[in-house]
């Protein structure tokens, strides 16, 4: 091979590192496929529950570490906790993302801020809830964060709308449709469709 040649090569494999596919970047294995669980039910001077969810869907729309959002339908569910307080809407995001577990939980917590949550009581009502459901295959025992969700598995206001968004699922090695929970629509109804 010539001098020139060589040089030219050099050039154009140069070029090519300038310019990365976008298209193809999902298939860098930095890239790790995470679910989110949202819920909101209070309103405030930003907006009501459906306002809360649909602006921190936007939100990671817009995130540059954030790729191909899908989002459920929204659902109506009965609170967990005290009863005095109105019902849920809950929804789930699929995502591709190069955060990491806990660059994601900054991330989902800076969502809550900006709807301008306020911890009034355990399971109380919220402007804006956002948890990490599930992170790829990782399973991850922190003080500050499990996963799997560590209510996952008993929750059908997460279940249904995680198994309407990837029915084929396995959360530890176990098909989301095993889970009897993602079948119990008790105190659960269907709000929108998804787009």
């Amino acid at each position: 091979m010539t001098k020139a040649l060589c040089h030219q090569s050099v050039a154009a494999v140069s070029l090519v590192l300038k310019v990365p596919d976008m298209n193809n970047r999902t298939k860098d294995s930095h890239w790790v496929t995470c679910y989110v669980g949202l819920g909101s039910n209070l309103a405030n001077e930003l907006g009501s529950p459906v306002n809360h969810l649909q602006q921190a869907l936007n939100s990671m729309k817009k995130n540059d570490d954030i790729l191909e959002v899908r989002v459920s339908s929204f659902y109506a569910s009965a609170p967990m906790g005290p009863q005095d307080q109105p019902d849920f809407v809950n929804a789930v995001a699929g995502f591709e993302t190069t955060m990491t577990p806990f660059e994601l939980l900054s991330f989902c917590q800076q969502l809550e801020t900006e709807a301008k949550r306020a911890r009034l009581r355990r399971w109380g009502e919220r402007s804006l809830d956002v948890d990490i459901l599930l992170y790829g295959d990782l399973q991850l025992t922190e003080p500050q964060l499990t996963i799997p969700h560590a209510g996952l598995r008993e929750r059908n206001f997460v279940l249904i709308p995680l198994r309407e968004l990837a029915p084929d699922l396995f959360i530890s090695e176990t098909s989301i449709d095993d889970y009897p929970h993602s079948h119990d629509w008790t105190g659960l109804r269907l709000l929108s469709p998804a787009d």
